[in-house]
């Protein structure tokens, strides 16, 4: 497919490739995260312990009675968190796929329905939200006081997570609107 000089600009510049980069990128970052976690299990699987047991936090009889001090309920946290963080990788980097093949019009050998990138991106940013702002912001931060914790604090890694995820559902759900082509304002222009 050959594109001439604003018919690029048209896709290089529009919204969707905004999307299809942030995808991209968010994707790679959430597969990097959930490599590291699995070649540092130590450091990280150290820090889930410390904000389930609230060992470094405020102490107060009324809070004190959420901690969880068992290792295997860390490690099965832990795990599952990994799990997610692949997951979120692997659903953000399709959907970048799926905005590359539907900006440049490569052939498809699958038939994907229109809106399949943009649903993968929601999706994708959706797990983002629920893992942060969910898991890490409420449960860990709020329940388990990691905002407090001396020993682990991942609450502003959580709010930049969710303020990245939530930019990216915005741009992905912000309505189509089609600039007119130069010869199109030109006719009304002249009206």
């Amino acid at each position: 497919m050959t594109l001439s000089g604003s018919r690029m600009l048209d896709v290089v510049g529009s919204r969707r490739m905004v999307v299809a980069v942030l995808a991209a990128i968010t994707g790679f970052y959430y597969l990097f995260v959930a490599v590291t976690n699995c070649t540092d299990t130590v450091t990280n699987r150290r820090g889930v312990a410390a904000v389930l047991s609230m060992r470094s936090t405020i102490h107060n009889s009324g809070t004190d009675w959420r901690a969880i001090t068992s290792g295997n309920v860390a490690l099965v946290a832990y795990i599952l968190i990994v799990i997610w963080e692949f997951l979120i990788a692997f659903v953000l980097l399709a959907a970048a796929v799926a905005w590359l093949r539907e900006l440049s019009g490569w052939p498809r050998r699958l038939r994907v329905g229109p809106g399949v990138a943009a649903k993968l991106s929601s999706l994708g940013w959706t797990m983002v939200v629920l893992l942060f702002l969910g898991g890490f912001l409420t449960v860990a931060g709020e329940w388990f006081r990691m905002w407090a914790n001396k020993e682990v604090n991942a609450s502003s890694a959580a709010l930049q997570n969710f303020l990245i995820a939530a930019v990216g559902l915005i741009l992905v759900h912000l309505p189509e609107r089609d600039l007119p082509r130069p010869a199109e304002q030109a006719v009304s222009d002249s009206k």
